[in-house]
């Protein structure tokens, strides 16, 4: 019996604090009226950035079904870079989501909205609905 509760405990203890970053950006997608715009721009950006600055992992969030046409957000942990890389990545998302919204085909595609200024704490994320892990 005090085998089971031990075990019990300690996978409980793992599963609530295996979240290793306290601080994440947020990239929310919204909808115009035909779903929100691809995650491949920023995504892309990501690995390049992960590649090039030699960061060993990258944790980025996904939180689905935040509207009814699809709407979703990512959030990317932050508290592993230096001050130097997290000022780049702040830097290159800027322009990979103004690049985003300004090559728009149709008017009728969402947009990718980005706030460098906003930090979103582990503590804003506790209570959110629909959020994984993003594997692609």
């Amino acid at each position: 019996m005090k085998k089971i509760i031990v075990t019990t405990a300690l996978l409980a203890f793992t599963f609530f604090y295996s979240q290793k970053n306290q601080n994440y950006l947020e990239i929310s997608y919204g909808s115009v009226c035909c779903g929100p715009p691809s995650d491949k721009p920023v995504i892309s950006y990501l690995k390049e950035f992960k590649n090039k600055s030699r960061v060993k992992s990258l944790e980025i969030l996904l939180q689905k079904g935040r509207g009814r046409e699809g709407e979703f957000a990512l959030y990317v942990g932050t508290d592993y870079l230096t001050k130097n890389q997290k000022s780049r990545l702040i830097r290159g998302l800027t322009a990979t989501v103004s690049n985003q919204n300004n090559s728009k085909k149709t008017p009728n595609t969402g947009n990718v909205f980005f706030d460098s200024a906003t930090v979103v704490s582990q503590s804003d994320l506790i209570d959110v609905k629909n959020l994984t892990i993003y594997k692609k």
